[in-house]
């Protein structure tokens, strides 16, 4: 395996006005004031010795400190992000409150050259949305993942 690769899980629910995923903010100080871009599906990186499912399922418990829904898994695919980044993912239908998250941490030094090491959430905030405001929010490449869980929810 050559390159970076991360896994996640989409996690959606059906509500009054359509399909709602779960998105995290990604936390730290770059992306503190920024809401367009910002929101992710909760993933992480992945090496050859873990499978792609494996890592999904992981991340979302690292990331949320909560155990990932058990419901049959929709492949999303792959995107590539704009670093290089290869994204896997899947929906899950599930629901959960935004409230019971515990985000899991990353330290990191801040201000840069400072010395001073910092401790910062992996993700700051966790919401429900629909998507097309969902396709507003999430980083760039990933709104494919979006346009693929749609197409799959209506032929279901």
């Amino acid at each position: 395996m050559t390159g970076r690769r991360s896994a996640g899980l989409f996690v959606f629910r059906h509500a009054e006005d359509g399909l709602e995923v779960l998105l995290g903010h990604m936390g730290g100080p770059f992306f503190a004031r920024r809401d367009a871009g910002a929101w992710t599906v909760p993933k992480g990186e992945y090496g050859a010795d873990e499978s792609a499912w494996d890592a999904a399922r992981r991340e979302f418990q690292e990331e949320l400190g909560l155990p990932p829904p058990d419901g049959a898994a929709l492949p999303l695919g792959e995107v590539r992000q704009a670093g290089g980044k290869v994204v896997t993912a899947w929906a899950v239908e599930g629901d959960l409150d935004p409230a019971d998250v515990v985000p899991g941490t990353f330290r990191m030094e801040w201000p840069p050259r400072s010395g001073r090491p910092r401790e910062f959430p992996e993700l700051d905030r966790v919401a429900w949305f629909g998507l097309d405001r969902a396709g507003q929010l999430i980083v760039r490449a990933q709104a494919a993942f979006l346009d693929r869980l749609a197409q799959l929810a209506a032929g279901r």
